[in-house]
């Protein structure tokens, strides 16, 4: 059974993909949070409900607040979630570019 998603849970998802995949957040911060001119974006906290990311762009810092389409169910269920959400992100990235 995966972990429930408990604050410790939530710290460690934040640390690998702000760790390991930087470019990821920052796809989300761009594509679901619509924040096209963000430059970095650092994941702050996950729920079931959505995550929380800090977006920089070159004139400010701003909190963002990404929602689901479902209520995550564990942290397995966040894991195939954000992938899924990343490889969408990178479709729709990919279209804008023609």
């Amino acid at each position: 059974m995966a972990d429930l998603l408990t604050p410790e849970i939530s710290d460690r998802i934040c640390s690998h993909m702000n760790d390991d995949h930087a470019d990821a957040v920052l796809l989300y911060a761009k594509v679901f949070g619509n924040v096209q001119e963000a430059i970095a974006a650092k994941m702050t906290s996950i729920d079931p409900e959505g995550m929380n990311l800090k977006v920089e762009t070159n004139s400010n810092s701003t909190p963002l607040r990404i929602t689901f389409d479902h209520a995550l169910q564990d942290s397995e269920d966040a894991h195939h979630t954000l992938i899924a959400m990343v490889k969408q992100a990178r479709k729709q990235m990919a279209g804008h570019s023609d």
